[in-house]
């Protein structure tokens, strides 16, 4: 949770300028579940819970003291910041310094009792006793100034405003492919209609979506995929683009965030076009003939030279091949995301080195005014940079699943 670069990952919450958004709750059953179990001590009483709990499934004398797994469990937390707002029973699971609960965790019967124990003590905040001071809530308050928390469907329990616990828990990037992919239905429609109607293009919005649509068909598809299959994956390649365009585009709007920035988005682009690549070259040549267009064709001229050399080493080339393909796939996902988070990398970097405290401290009035003025110059013209990375990306990620689907259906 306390990681540097989370404002631009996924979050069950949408940020915007902390006076334009105020958290007012005033007790402690105002802040969401996943806060209250997160506070330092409401984790301490639910861990002296499960402690109590041990106390009557763990052989005497193996259990440690109360007060000495309380120490390791609290340095345990502020040790890493991976471990922030772990539980209690994560630290007895994973603190490789607990070797008594590693042992009686091979016992099947203690294995049964202490998922008993985490059932029966995990998330029980009715039975909570501790209460709130004014000071805490009013920083808490604080903390939640600016972030519109995303309601939860009904089974949906959250770790963070980051992670989710259980259950289909409804994210910020969620909600932003939603939007864009309503975006694509209602824009496309409307060009559909115009279109359908056999009228001339008039106005920008028509003429610049049939050029860009007309130029993915004309010099990206069909020299990739070729003439006579073109016709078949073009929906699949205009959808893809613009999809990965508006979710780009979306970065370059303050407040949201590019979905493209996450591995969930860009993987799963990426495995769209594997599995296309693998369902049509099947098809298309049959599995078999799939995967021999995976292999060169070796000829030494006699039986015994192919069986003995030229079948080994095709077998071997093949599986060099398959590796290949799932490692092409990867990286075209890889390639996006790590495009799209450099660029708001470099923008936190130059508006960190303007207003950061140490600048502020170090410089003079004058010296600090010239430093900012050139950070937000610099920002605004590496937000043009992004503007143009955003179609470029949108282009090179279609370009590169034609080329894949094209070398699928194509014998070479």
């Amino acid at each position: 949770m306390a990681n540097s670069i989370l404002h631009i990952k996924d979050s069950f919450y949408f940020e915007v300028p902390k006076s334009l958004w105020r958290s007012q709750r005033e007790s402690m059953s105002d802040f969401p579940d996943w806060w209250v179990r997160l506070d330092a001590d409401y984790q301490l009483w639910e861990a002296e819970q499960i402690y109590h709990s041990l106390e009557k499934i763990v052989p005497q004398g193996q259990l440690p003291q109360w007060n000495t797994l309380k120490n390791e469990y609290v340095h345990w937390k502020d040790a890493d910041h991976a471990n922030f707002g772990r539980p209690f029973s994560s630290f007895l699971v994973e603190d490789p310094h607990q070797e008594w609960f590693a042992s009686l965790m091979k016992s099947e019967s203690f294995q049964e009792s202490w998922a008993a124990v985490k059932s029966n003590t995990a998330h029980r905040l009715d039975a909570y006793p501790g209460k709130w001071s004014a000071e805490k809530i009013e920083g808490y308050n604080h903390a939640l100034d600016g972030k519109i928390l995303i309601p939860q469907l009904p089974g949906a329990t959250l770790r963070n405003a980051y992670q989710a616990e259980s259950g289909f828990c409804i994210s910020k990037f969620m909600i932003l492919e939603l939007l864009a992919s309503l975006v694509l239905v209602l824009v496309f429609s409307w060009l559909g209609n115009k279109i359908r109607g056999g009228a001339a293009p008039k106005g920008r919005l028509w003429n610049m979506l049939e050029a860009i649509v007309v130029y993915i068909r004309n010099d990206v598809v069909r020299p990739a995929v070729g003439e006579h299959d073109a016709h078949r994956f073009l929906p699949l390649l205009w959808t893809i683009f613009f999809f990965v365009l508006v979710c780009n585009l979306f970065g370059m709007l303050p407040w949201l965030g590019a979905p493209t920035s996450s591995f969930g988005v860009t993987l799963t682009l990426a495995g769209a076009i594997f599995i296309t690549v693998w369902i049509s070259g099947m098809r298309k040549m049959g599995p078999l003939g799939f995967f021999k267009n995976l292999m060169p064709d070796i000829d030494l001229g006699s039986f015994a030279l192919n069986i003995a050399i030229a079948l080994p080493l095709r077998l071997f080339i093949l599986v060099i091949e398959l590796f290949g393909l799932c490692v092409k796939h990867a990286v075209l996902g890889v390639r996006l995301l790590a495009n799209m988070v450099a660029g708001h990398l470099v923008l936190l970097g130059i508006m960190g080195m303007a207003f950061s405290l140490e600048a502020v401290i170090e410089m003079t009035t004058v010296q600090w005014s010239v430093t900012a003025a050139v950070s937000v110059l610099a920002s605004a013209a590496f937000s043009c940079l992004e503007l143009f990375v955003a179609f470029l990306q949108a282009y090179v990620f279609t370009f590169l699943s034609a080329l894949f689907i094209g070398s699928a259906i194509h014998k070479h």
